[in-house]
């Protein structure tokens, strides 16, 4: 199967060849991904980073691609070029993006014909950040968004995987494979990045005794008490917690 990479900013993975039908996840600009089949106007692809599958609408895509650079803003500004002058767009890449390098110019990296952004939103694609802290607490009050992995929308388990992908480690989607995935926990008392799985539902522990996750009650990532969360869940779904794993071992 040829190897293609998304030129477009990002497209919605749907569950059918259908834009009525339901999103279940995204992928970004210069993400990896197999063409399976296609259908009319849609094709039905196969991520590369987690083996996602799922239909996206026919697009202009990269064959030749190596990114250099990963976007490291929640939204970095597209710019284009006129008269020596750069000029926002009302285009965007989204964070853990790849891209390429075209040209250079003052500030500014092309990364496709005409198109722009600032070299202070990047950084280099095999730069690593360890603090997942610092990743994940970028999308806090983000809206929740079932399928959505960016600040315009993100779901639970999309959260916790975007700290993998920027790192480029595989990680899988969705938290009913990510609980399979994850190890158990010997040790019973809670700590900092600690991942709590509750059939359909993921968070993670950004000390002992606070939570953060994309909470759908809620409408958006949210930090809260751990105990309080646990037992609201309990209380509000009928849910108990399921495993508890720590993203240091991953």
């Amino acid at each position: 199967m040829k190897i293609n990479f998304l030129k477009s900013s990002l497209a919605n993975i749907h569950s059918k060849p259908s834009s009525n039908s339901e999103i279940l996840s995204q992928i970004l600009h210069g993400e990896k991904f197999r063409i399976l089949n296609k259908k009319k106007n849609w094709i039905k692809i196969k991520t590369n980073y987690d083996n996602y599958i799922g239909y996206i609408k026919k697009d202009d895509f990269y064959e030749n691609f190596k990114p250099k650079l990963k976007i490291f803003k929640l939204k970095s500004k597209i710019f284009t070029k006129k008269n020596s002058k750069f000029l926002p767009t009302k285009k965007y890449l989204y964070f853990a993006s790849g891209i390429s390098i075209l040209n250079k110019d003052k500030n500014f990296i092309e990364f496709k014909k005409n198109n722009w952004i600032k070299k202070s939103d990047t950084r280099e694609i095999s730069y690593q950040e360890k603090n997942f802290i610092k990743i994940i607490k970028l999308f806090l009050n983000t809206k929740y968004l079932w399928g959505g992995k960016t600040i315009d929308g993100i779901d639970c388990s999309a959260l916790i995987q975007i700290y993998f992908y920027y790192n480029r480690i595989f990680f899988p989607r969705d938290s009913k494979d990510q609980i399979k995935f994850c190890k158990k926990n010997k040790n019973k008392k809670l700590i900092k990045g600690d991942i709590i799985f509750w059939k359909g539902h993921v968070g993670i522990c950004i000390n002992n005794s606070k939570f953060i996750h994309a909470y759908g009650p809620k409408k958006k990532v949210i930090i809260m008490p751990i105990k309080f969360t646990i037992n609201l869940i309990f209380k509000t779904a009928n849910l108990v917690v399921k495993k508890i794993s720590n993203i240091k071992n991953y």
